[in-house]
């Protein structure tokens, strides 16, 4: 009896998958057309990250199925860019204390 209510699996509604699926094809027809309009600069960069970010997004909430799991949403999209903030911040004050010895010594 215990076995049976243990296996037990959550099933997501099929259409969820199509529709972001869609917006994926919709996304990715968007972002070509950034580069066949020809936009320059910042708006073409803008466009580009954010059409990127959107799809990525969309990828890993509902195809890697993170939007059903809190945890695993925190663990694994917040906790990594936190570690490169860290790593950043460190590398930027061994820098700037590489920068004041050789000011110093080559004065």
């Amino acid at each position: 009896m215990e076995q049976q209510a243990n296996t037990e699996t959550q099933q997501h509604p099929i259409g969820i998958y199509f529709k972001v699926w869609g917006l994926l094809f919709i996304l990715s027809t968007l972002s070509y057309l950034v580069d066949y309009l020809e936009f320059q600069g910042a708006l073409r960069w803008t466009l580009i990250l954010v059409f990127m970010f959107l799809k990525a997004g969309f990828i890993i909430t509902v195809f890697m199925h993170m939007v059903w799991e809190r945890m695993v949403l925190i663990t694994a999209i917040l906790l990594p860019p936190l570690c490169i903030l860290v790593l950043i911040a460190l590398m930027a004050s061994e820098a700037n204390y590489t920068n004041l010895n050789r000011l110093i010594f080559f004065q």
